[in-house]
C-alpha cells in the first residue's frame, strides 16, 4: 500500500481529530490488539508486523501516544538501505526494559540501536541537558545528542543538516517536546515551540534525502482523569488537531527531497 499519509489507530484517539479526512489515508485499525499500550509483549509484536507488512514506510505516520513509539522501529525496520534516525523528543528512549527484554516507549531507541542493521546514527533532539549529560555517559557512536537548551538557543545545528548529512534520513517526531501552551500530552513535556520545531524540520525536508516521518504524542483522555482534566479533554483534541494539520502540510509541501517520491 502507497499512500503517503498513514493513521495508526490504537486507542481511538484519531476519530476525534479531523486533520487527515481532505487526504487520501490509509487508517490502519489497531485497538483489538492487546499488549501495546507502553509496552509491545511478543505476541503484540508479532500481530504488528503481519498487519504493516503489506504497507510501505515511506510517507508520514501518524502513530497516536506516546505510549506508542516504539512502533518508530517497526516502520523503519522495513526501510532496506542505510539511513539515520532524526528523533525529536523531550525524553531518550533509552532506559532499559523493564520486564526482560520487552519492547516499550521508553526502551525503543535503544532496542533499534542493537537491532537495526541499516542504521547509520540516531539524532536525539530536544532533552534537557542534564538528561543528555547522564544519559550520554553510555556512549554508542551511533548516538548524536542536541539538548532541547542548544536547539533552542541558536541555528548551530541548522547548519549540519544544510550540508552534512548524507545519508537518507527517517523523522519521528513525539509532541511532548512541545510546550503545554502548545499541546497537552499525558507525558512531561518541554519548553519548545512550535515555530522552532516547524523551522527544524523544514530545514531537514528542504536538504535531506528523507525517506519517511512519524508523529505521536496524542493526548489519551482516561475515565479516571480529573474532572476538569475531562472538560478540558475535548480543547486538547482541537489543539492536536491543529498541530497535526501543520505537520502534516509541513511534510508534504517540502517534497524535493522525499526520496520515496523520487525513487
Amino acid at each position: 500500500m502507497t499512500k503517503s499519509v498513514t493513521i495508526m489507530n490504537f486507542s481511538g484517539i484519531y476519530e476525534k481529530e479531523s486533520f487527515y479526512k481532505d487526504m487520501d489515508y490509509q487508517w490502519i485499525e489497531l485497538k483489538d490488539i492487546r499488549g501495546t499500550n507502553c509496552y509491545c509483549d511478543e505476541a503484540a509484536q508479532g500481530k504488528l508486523t503481519g498487519i504493516l507488512k503489506s504497507y510501505t514506510p515511506y510517507g508520514i505516520h501518524f502513530i497516536d501516544s506516546g505510549n506508542y513509539h516504539y512502533t518508530t522501529k517497526f516502520w523503519t525496520a522495513k526501510l532496506t538501505r542505510p539511513f539515520s534516525l532524526i528523533v525529536f523528543d523531550h525524553h531518550t528512549d533509552m532506559q532499559p526494559p523493564a520486564f526482560g527484554d520487552i519492547l516499550s516507549c521508553g526502551s525503543w531507541v535503544r532496542n533499534l540501536l542493537v537491532t537495526c542493521p541499516n542504521l547509520v546514527k540516531i539524532y536525539l533532539i530536544g532533552m534537557p541537558e542534564k538528561v543528555c549529560y547522564f544519559a550520554g555517559r553510555e556512549k554508542h557512536k551511533k548516538l548524536i545528542w542536541i539538548s532541547e537548551e542548544k536547539f533552542m538557543a541558536g541555528d548551530n545545528w541548522k547548519g549540519f543538516f544544510q550540508t552534512s548529512l548524507k545519508e537518507p534520513v527517517y523523522i519521528s517526531v513525539d509532541k511532548d517536546i512541545l510546550t503545554e501552551k502548545t499541546v497537552k500530552t499525558n507525558w512531561d513535556q518541554g519548553n519548545v515551540t512550535i515555530d522552532k520545531l516547524e523551522e527544524a524540520l523544514e530545514t531537514i525536508l528542504g536538504n535531506c534525502p528523507v525517506l519517511g516521518m512519524d508523529v505521536c504524542g496524542e493526548y489519551i483522555y482516561r475515565e479516571y482523569s480529573k474532572e476538569k482534566e475531562s472538560i478540558l479533554a475535548g480543547q486538547y483534541y482541537k489543539m492536536h488537531d491543529k498541530i497535526n494539520r501543520l505537520l502534516l502540510e509541513c511534510y508534504l509541501n517540502t517534497e524535493s527531497n522525499l526520496l520515496w517520491k523520487i525513487n
